[in-house]
């Protein structure tokens, strides 16, 4: 008798939706299937790897290890099919959605602005953006493109070097009225220091006092958990906080902000990188106009 056909293709988009709606019975309503055909489908699949990718409880599913490389490598082959469908007669025309994680200091102050270029160019495209400064994980988060600041850890994702900042102690001409302008490095213990609620590369402020560079902790009274956040107390007059110089340079010129301890300042820059999926094939043509596009304007510095 002949081994029937497998549908491998049909077999991802079932497990991605299983994963992705956290159950079999959600899928089975997508893909309009029963539930039990649905497991059947999932228990084959895994017959033919040898390998679990899902363990299973009365309450929810959870991805193996197995499983979570599976499920990566399956969303980015599906997206690729997708794509090669959509611009099949259309060229390298890029269409579809690209979703975007980025740190609302980037959004407002280097993409926002130069946006509607992008969207008249590339008329085929939408783009979804999540604001927040914490890492996500691609995979789990379906995200395209994420903007990422600081060092990048070794992974196994693609990155896109979008250019790096200087980083500027500053605060509201109404906290030094109050408190004075700190001078030097000890005179920053009188002071509120702004910092942020979660890890960072690099925790505390580097300075350099003459000698060598040091580390002086952030103490305050105040965390956020982002730079635009903590850019909007420092106006309001909270406290002193360390950013990222493309974020308050227009402050600065309009009195806005003040920068202290620039003779202090060891040169430290952050980098900013677009990080995306890219093993295992090309990039969606979607998603590589928004990486050239950044790239070519909405670089910081």
């Amino acid at each position: 008798m002949a081994r029937p056909e497998v549908n491998r293709f049909g077999e991802m988009e079932v497990f991605v939706r299983v994963v992705e709606l956290g159950g079999f019975s959600q899928a089975a309503r997508a893909a309009h299937l029963t539930p039990s055909a649905v497991s059947k489908l999932i228990a084959r699949l895994e017959s033919r790897l040898g390998a679990r990718l899902l363990n299973r409880s009365t309450r929810q599913l959870k991805l193996t290890a197995e499983g979570c490389v599976f499920y990566e490598r399956a969303t980015r082959l599906l997206a690729d099919l997708e794509d090669a469908e959509r611009t099949a007669g259309l060229g390298e025309q890029a269409v579809g959605r690209v979703r975007v994680n980025t740190s609302a200091s980037y959004f407002n102050h280097i993409l926002a602005p130069v946006l509607p270029e992008f969207l008249a160019r590339h008329a085929g495209v939408t783009v979804d953006f999540m604001q927040t400064d914490t890492v996500v994980d691609l995979v789990t988060d379906r995200t395209d493109v994420a903007i990422r600041a600081g060092p990048l850890k070794s992974s196994s994702l693609l990155a896109r070097k979008l250019g790096q900042t200087p980083l500027m102690i500053v605060a509201a001409p109404s906290y030094l009225e109050r408190y004075g302008e700190p001078r030097a490095i000890e005179d920053l213990e009188a002071h509120n220091r702004l910092g942020f609620g979660y890890t960072r590369s690099v925790e505390g402020w580097l300075l350099h006092d003459g000698v060598k560079t040091v580390n002086i902790p952030v103490t305050g009274r105040v965390q956020v958990s982002d730079g635009e956040g903590m850019r909007h107390l420092c106006l309001a007059g909270v406290g002193i906080a360390r950013l990222a110089a493309f974020t308050v340079r227009k402050d600065i010129a309009a009195g806005r902000l003040v920068a202290l301890l620039d003779h202090l300042d060891p040169g430290q820059e952050e980098e900013f990188h677009a990080v995306y999926i890219g093993q295992g094939g090309p990039v969606p043509s979607r998603v590589r106009a928004l990486l050239d596009f950044l790239a070519e304007r909405a670089r910081v510095n």
